[in-house]
């Protein structure tokens, strides 16, 4: 099955974090949106990580970047109003956006997504 990664959770891979198993355990199947890889490559170059290839290793392990769509950037806008209280950025709605239109978990390390009513299931890594 499928499973869409959250920047967060590629991230904690990547850093050896707490959930970084059940992260690994997911790549041979994982996606990710092209915005939330765009999170994940900026957030390594600020922590002074050379990031060229970075990509191609994932692939390796079995990650594939999805483009973003037109279809997903309007699943996210509606996303808003309806996650907008717990303060989600247009990234998390990005990530839930492609779960939402692959009807497909959605693997994160932000506990606050698992509180929302989505028609999804959302795991938290933590």
């Amino acid at each position: 099955m499928t499973t869409v990664l959250d920047a967060s959770a590629l991230l904690a891979f990547l850093q050896s974090e707490p959930g970084s198993d059940q992260v690994e355990a997911t790549l041979p199947e994982a996606v990710i949106s092209s915005v939330n890889w765009a999170e994940v490559v900026q957030k390594s170059i600020a922590a002074g990580v050379d990031a060229a290839g970075l990509r191609e290793d994932l692939e390796a392990l079995g990650l594939t970047v999805l483009p973003f769509t037109a279809e997903e950037a309007e699943i996210a806008a509606r996303l808003w109003q309806q996650t907008r209280q717990v303060g989600l950025s247009l990234g998390d709605r990005a990530c839930l956006s492609v779960g939402i239109r692959l009807e497909t978990v959605v693997l994160t390390a932000d506990q606050i997504w698992t509180t929302l009513d989505l028609p999804i299931t959302v795991r938290s890594i933590r």
